[in-house]
Parts: C-alpha cells; structure tokens; sequence
C-alpha cells in the first residue's frame, strides 16, 4: 500500500513595520552614518592639516599670553613674560606709546585705556608677528616679538605704519631679472634679494598714507 505524507506548510509569522517605525529606523541609520562620516572627516583634516613647529607654536603661545596678561592686568604674569633687559623698538606718534605708558606705570588712572586686540599672528622662527587694532579699529598696530627660551627678550612696536617683512639670504636672482641702469637705487635692488613674506593689511584699510617700513629677519 503506497503510503503518502502530506508535509504541513511550517507557518511562517511575517512582522511588517509600520511606516512610523521604518521611517525612525531610516532616520537612525542616516545619523549614525552622518556622524560616523563626521568623524572621518575629522581625522583626515587633522592628519593633512600642516602642523606649526612646536617651538613655534610656544613662542605664539607667550606672546598671545602676554596680551591676556595685559588685558586682564595680570602684573605678575607680564613680569614673568618679558626680560627684565627687554630691548624696546617704536616707530610712530609718540603719543600712541600706550604699551610703555602701561608697563612703566606712567599711565595715569584717568586715562582711557588702550586695548590691543590681536587680529592676527604668524611666526617666523622666534620671531612672532602680531597685527592688531584698538576696538575702534581708528588706530592699527603692528607687534614684532622675539621669544627666547619662553620669555620675551625684544619688542618692535609700529602704529600706523604699514610694515613689510623680509627675509635675508636669498642671493639669487630671480628669471625675469633685467640689469639696472646706475639710476636705480639701492633699494630697489637690494628688495629683489630680500624676498617679502609678510606685508601688513589694517594700515591701508582705509585708503590712508601712511609710512612704510621694512623689516629684515
């Protein structure tokens, strides 16, 4: 007798999702994506970021302290900060000697105060460029620091003078050089050696005259 089974079909439960419950899934996934690629990207800027020197990065750090010190009033910090020899270079009114005013207690308690707000920074080795205004942005100033060791052995103070650094050494010419006739002078000539790397920008906002001056590292 031929025996035949009949294999009952295994019931099968399907879960269907609502559309709420599908659409906070979805929702779910695309943050996690969104932040994992957030944080991708984060990693491949700080690997192909350029990164100062840490010596650089120190000597910005004194010299952007020094200013909080200042701004705060914090004497004990400036006093750590700067040289007690400290060699001191000013060009521009004599009445804008706001800083040396400041540091030597010559400032009277009824004086307005000067606020140096740093605009920006670049260092150059030990030298710190620092460019910056009064918060009327009427007066602009530009700071060369020396940092030696941590501490502040030099300061070159420019108001309202647009400032052009340069940089020694560089005795070649350049492939567009043409000679000179005997009339051109001598700095012209000397600035094809001295190649600039940094020029000053608030001194001219305004379309003003001003000095010029070049500094050369």
């Amino acid at each position: 007798m031929l025996s035949v089974s009949i294999l009952k079909p295994q019931k099968t439960t399907l879960f269907l999702l609502s559309k709420t419950t599908r659409a906070l899934l979805l929702y779910q996934l695309h943050s996690a994506l969104s932040q994992e690629l957030a944080n991708s990207q984060e990693v491949l800027a700080e690997i192909t970021a350029p990164k100062l020197p840490t010596s650089t990065k120190k000597n910005q750090d004194v010299v952007l302290a020094f200013y909080e010190a200042l701004k705060s009033r914090d004497v004990d910090t400036v006093h750590k900060i700067l040289a007690h020899d400290l060699e001191w270079w000013f060009h521009g009114p004599p009445s804008h000697q706001f800083m040396m005013r400041l540091l030597t207690g010559e400032q009277k308690d009824n004086d307005v105060p000067f606020e140096f707000s740093p605009v920006s920074i670049t260092s150059f080795g030990n030298l710190v460029v620092v460019e910056g205004c009064n918060t009327s942005r009427s007066i602009s100033w530009v700071h060369a620091w020396t940092v030696t060791d941590g501490i502040i052995t030099q300061v070159r103070e420019y108001f309202n003078t647009s400032l052009t650094v340069t940089r020694l050494g560089n005795q070649s010419q350049p492939s567009d050089f043409k000679s000179k006739s005997n009339s051109s002078s001598t700095a012209e000539i000397s600035l094809l050696h001295c190649p600039s790397i940094w020029e000053s920008t608030l001194s001219n906002r305004d379309g003003k005259s001003v000095p010029g001056l070049v500094l050369a590292i």
